[in-house]
């Protein structure tokens, strides 16, 4: 099991109730192993942060992000965030909330491929 802070439970109940539009439709699309039979979890506390969605059997966190990601302070804080996550051998793949709302199935595809490839390593 990965570490986390344990003061970042509450918070991470509260998100998981207050899930943006994109996180919901996201989640309704990889929940309950629908992809590869491997589960899902969303708002979930790794380290010092809380990720979107995190596939531990796959070592994988998906983030979707709205508009204030493209600014550049929270760019280069989103993106100290990957890099400590890929230090715990995660991979980081991040999806804007208009891909996750118009193009859901590319979406999941990609999503799928990164399970496939870290489910299964050559």
């Amino acid at each position: 099991m990965l570490p986390y802070n344990p003061k970042l439970k509450q918070p991470s109940g509260r998100l998981r109730s207050s899930m943006t539009d994109a996180e919901r439709r996201l989640w309704m699309r990889v929940r309950g192993k629908q992809i590869l039979d491997v589960q899902f979890y969303r708002q979930k506390p790794l380290g010092e942060y809380i990720v979107d969605f995190y596939a531990p059997k796959a070592r994988l966190v998906v983030e979707v992000d709205g508009g204030q990601h493209f600014e550049p302070a929270q760019a280069s804080y989103d993106e100290g965030r990957s890099r400590y996550l890929s230090t715990l051998g995660l991979q980081v793949v991040r999806f804007t909330n208009f891909e996750v709302l118009t193009q859901l199935d590319a979406v999941i595809e990609e999503i799928f491929g990164c399970v496939r490839a870290r489910k299964n390593p050559p």
